[in-house]
């Protein structure tokens, strides 16, 4: 514990109090040269002084509250807000509300101001800290979680309080039954080339027990309850850590022991239907379960890593691709816009952003809206994420030899009205998804740019001739997901003034002067996070005279750009921008997710 400047000494103090002698301050301190332990527990280790004075000393060191457990009342309710996991992590106990709006919290380390300010944030409240014997903290730690009655605690909803929705005292239980199958090896006790010490039967038959099961179960089912699109199991040196994606954004919510890492990530592997004796080669799967009524498919995909298999699932939830094409985030104008280009009997629309910013989702909505019993559409993807009925959909097979460009020449055969190709990756595809929708087809395409006038010059660069481009491309929409405010605690505030002005907006102009922008300051609807759901920022492109000649001169991104603002293009900045001033998102998310294609 470091002293601050002026404090005196906790050998000095309990000496002015009486409660030791010079001759036994001096004996414990000789004893300390020796020993790696705080003066205090060698004290009360040599008999000279009891529990109770030696904390009520340090205490008033310390300038808080002696908080003697065996005599305070713990109020479960308020023990719970936070899980068995962070109370031992911090040795830290909340114990009942204090006044002004406080949680009083007993403490091994009450001038931890890491351990403060975390306990702070999980429990939305001024914290009280009080000092309490480490052990004791532990003792009332065990009976308080062993005690709480189901569904106990749930006030502060962050990653910790998600933790605790788990039910750690079953986890905890499920655990140690999985322990006492004895099933104790870990990725390190085989070696790096030795996989054999690990009896995999042994592990497959734990696996298919019913705490692991159980175990796996919850994990999947939690993710699904809190709006999460992928579940990251990761092996670390002291345990397994649980994380999920929700609105585009990892939060750690769970801890196991180490020893359930390998029957966890056998029996997610057995329900994915892969190889539970190959953990040196990544491997991929699927599963497919029902839950409250609807149907889910998780992607599954495992890597070999140096402390262990990690296992990524990604939760396929088709009421996302369900929800309309209306819902996604277009404008009015834009949204006319895109219903018009949607119903071209032929040409080619491009989708283009990062990896997770929405494309696949605004292309299945642009089927959803298409599909019909007259219209017949073909989709080649790697992989095909989700399944729409009246649709056929063709997964892509290297090793069979079935590739975008090889799949693309069978389906002209097979008399489309729309195709779908997952992404253009190369010169071969691109020629040939061009020569479809010069030909009557409507194409919907995606690939990797920063904006939507780039698109063309990226084609270009790709070896495509730009008389081609010009004659097939209709539209290009260049996309981000940003998180929604929450509606629940959403409150005005005013930003920065240099990031107002870095997107472009003038806040001291006097058509602004009205403008207020929200923020969310974080309730139990939102996890405590101020955001909840997500939305589509978007930058639509569409061809006219103007561009295509310009394409055919191969003039730059930068020019094609400037034509498609004369023409009346919305940038992604001045999409999000009207979305933080409607009160859908806020500031810092636009910057989070758009700041660097401006």
């Amino acid at each position: 514990m470091r002293r601050s400047r002026g404090r005196k000494l906790i050998g000095q103090m309990l000496t002015e109090k009486g409660f030791i002698t010079d001759e036994q301050l001096e004996e414990a301190l000789a004893a300390q040269e020796q020993s790696t332990q705080r003066i205090g527990e060698i004290l009360m280790d040599l008999g000279f002084i009891e529990e109770e004075p030696l904390y009520e000393t340090l205490a008033e060191q310390m300038n808080v509250e002696y908080a003697d457990l065996k005599q305070i009342k713990v109020d479960p309710g308020v023990a719970t807000l936070i899980t068995q996991d962070i109370a031992r992590r911090y040795m830290a106990l909340p114990l009942d509300r204090g006044g002004e709006g406080t949680i009083r919290v007993a403490m091994a380390e009450p001038t931890d101001v890491m351990a403060l300010d975390d306990l702070k944030m999980r429990l939305q409240v001024q914290v009280e800290p009080m000092l309490a014997s480490g052990q004791r903290i532990e003792e009332t730690i065990e009976k308080v979680y062993r005690e709480a009655p189901a569904g106990a605690g749930g006030g502060a909803r962050d990653a910790a309080a998600a933790a605790a929705d788990f039910g750690m005292g079953e986890m905890e239980s499920l655990a140690q039954s999985v322990r006492d199958s004895g099933i104790l090896a870990t990725e390190e006790d085989m070696g790096a080339e030795d996989g054999e010490r690990i009896d995999t039967d042994r592990i497959a038959d734990v696996a298919d027990e019913a705490p692991i099961i159980r175990i796996a179960k919850v994990v999947i089912q939690r993710a699904i309850q809190e709006r999460a699109s992928d579940i990251h199991v990761e092996p670390g040196r002291g345990g397994v850590r649980i994380r999920y994606r929700i609105d585009g954004v990892l939060h750690e919510i769970l801890q196991l022991p180490k020893y359930v890492h390998a029957p966890l990530i056998s029996r997610l592997k057995i329900m994915a239907n892969m190889n539970i004796a190959e953990r040196r080669v990544p491997q991929d799967g699927r599963i497919h379960i029902r839950h409250a009524g609807e149907d889910y498919d998780l992607r599954v995909s495992t890597i070999p890593t140096t402390l262990g298999e990690k296992c990524v699932m990604r939760i396929l939830d088709k009421r996302g691709i369900m929800m309309g094409l209306e819902n996604l985030g277009f404008t009015g104008e834009m949204m006319t816009q895109m219903e018009l280009l949607i119903r071209q009997p032929n040409g080619m629309i491009l989708s283009t952003g990062p990896t997770g910013s929405g494309k696949t989702t605004t292309q299945y909505s642009i089927l959803n809206r298409i599909n019909s019993i007259e219209t017949n559409i073909i989709t080649i993807e790697d992989p095909v994420e989700y399944q729409i009925d009246g649709i056929s959909q063709v997964h892509v097979n290297r090793k069979a030899g079935l590739t975008f460009a090889i799949a693309l020449k069978y389906f002209l055969r097979q008399d489309p009205d729309v195709i779908l190709v997952g992404e253009i990756r190369d010169l071969e595809t691109s020629e040939i998804a061009i020569q479809a929708a010069l030909t009557g087809h409507l194409v919907l395409s995606t690939l990797h740019t920063n904006d939507a006038p780039s698109t063309v010059t990226r084609m270009i660069d790709m070896g495509v001739e730009p008389f081609l481009i010009s004659s097939s491309v209709i539209a290009s929409v260049s996309q981000r997901l940003a998180r929604k405010l929450c509606e629940e605690c959403k409150r005005p505030y005013k930003p920065p003034r240099d990031q107002l002005l870095g997107l472009g907006f003038d806040p001291d102009a006097p058509e602004n002067q009205d403008v207020v922008f929200y923020r969310g300051e974080g309730c139990p609807n939102c996890r405590n996070t101020g955001y909840r759901g997500r939305i589509g920022m978007f930058e639509l492109m569409v061809m006219n005279q103007e561009i295509r000649e310009l394409v055919v001169r191969r003039a730059s991104a930068d020019q094609i750009k400037e034509a498609a603002l004369a023409n009346g293009m919305v940038t992604l900045a001045s999409d999000a921008l009207d979305k933080a001033m409607k009160g859908i998102t806020d500031i810092d998310e636009i910057l989070r997710v758009v700041s660097t294609v401006r």
